[in-house]
């Protein structure tokens, strides 16, 4: 681990992720040094980007206000010198992104009963930030994908990246540059209509495809590819990549992810309710069994 590298009120003691648009560092308070936290802050390249820092302000805004053991809140949010900050609590673990593609390099499969109890515990929590809303209405995520979806060594699931949801009242223009990973985005998205929460079940039935199938749903060779995939949503069954899955989660998956949001399950909610029999052979210490197994660089950062 580097020397720590001062920044405001906190020490950065080594960077754990970087992105496009921000990286992660693993951080204390000065004040408070027992306590590890996450102090994700936007890259240079971007930090001029009226946009990116308003999307920011957003995450730290909405990450301050959703309180739910399946949500990382934000704590602290600011600015040092040009840098534009937020600081979390570090959730020691990794990605479900990450532990699919170490599943997939070891040409292994995600156990049915804990790919369900993680899209289960994601969807509660969604569902909890849908009701937060306000009179502008409710808290949409817009961007849920498997990177946004923390695994921790304690078997606990935790979304994050709440940066492009938004209440109705602040719902993109148009001509604003479409947001989210466009693979996980509901097809109303990719056409610029009207969102509300079931476009995140929808996003979540991508999630669960992938972990269940162990290949994404929606890949083409651009973006654009990528995009005319998503808006025609023509799905075949996870089954078709995994043959023995239950005809009932199949279905489940396929109305999740119905090109008509009328046609989904009304709401997360509902959806973690309807996963919960396909989750009941899982539990949070086998999922943690799993993560500590399969991300060794986590392991190895506790025990440092």
């Amino acid at each position: 681990m580097r020397e720590p590298v001062p920044f405001g009120r906190y020490l950065l003691l080594e960077r754990i992720a970087v992105g496009g648009m921000a990286e992660i560092w693993l951080a204390i308070a000065r004040d408070a040094p027992a306590r590890r936290l996450a102090v994700k802050r936007l890259l240079p390249t971007v930090a001029d980007d009226p946009e990116l820092v308003a999307l920011f302000a957003a995450e730290a805004r909405i990450g301050a206000r959703l309180r739910h053991p399946g949500i990382v809140p934000v704590l602290d949010a600011g600015r040092v010198g040009a840098a534009h900050y937020l600081a979390m609590d570090f959730v020691p673990g990794t990605d479900l992104r990450a532990l699919l593609a170490a599943l997939r390099a070891a040409r292994a499969s995600m156990p049915v009963e804990l790919a369900c109890l993680v899209v289960a515990r994601a969807a509660e929590a969604v569902d909890h930030a849908h009701r937060a809303g306000d009179a502008a209405g409710p808290l949409v995520h817009g961007d849920l994908s498997p990177a946004n979806l923390l695994l921790g060594l304690d078997g606990a699931v935790r979304v994050i990246d709440f940066g492009v949801a938004r209440a109705a009242l602040e719902r993109h223009r148009e001509g604003t540059a479409l947001r989210g990973k466009l693979g996980y985005l509901a097809p109303e998205q990719v056409a610029g209509g009207p969102v509300d929460p079931r476009a995140d079940v929808f996003s979540l039935g991508a999630v669960l495809h992938e972990a269940l199938a162990g290949e994404r749903l929606f890949r083409g060779p651009s973006g654009l590819a990528t995009l005319h995939r998503v808006r025609t949503a023509r799905i075949d069954p996870p089954s078709a990549l995994r043959p023995g899955l239950p005809a009932a989660l199949d279905a489940l998956v396929l109305r999740a992810l119905r090109r008509e949001p009328a046609e989904r399950p009304g709401s997360a909610a509902l959806l973690a309710e309807a996963l919960a029999p396909f989750a009941a052979g899982g539990s949070a210490a086998a999922l943690a069994a799993l993560v500590a197994g399969r991300a060794p660089a986590a392991v190895a950062r506790e025990r440092a």
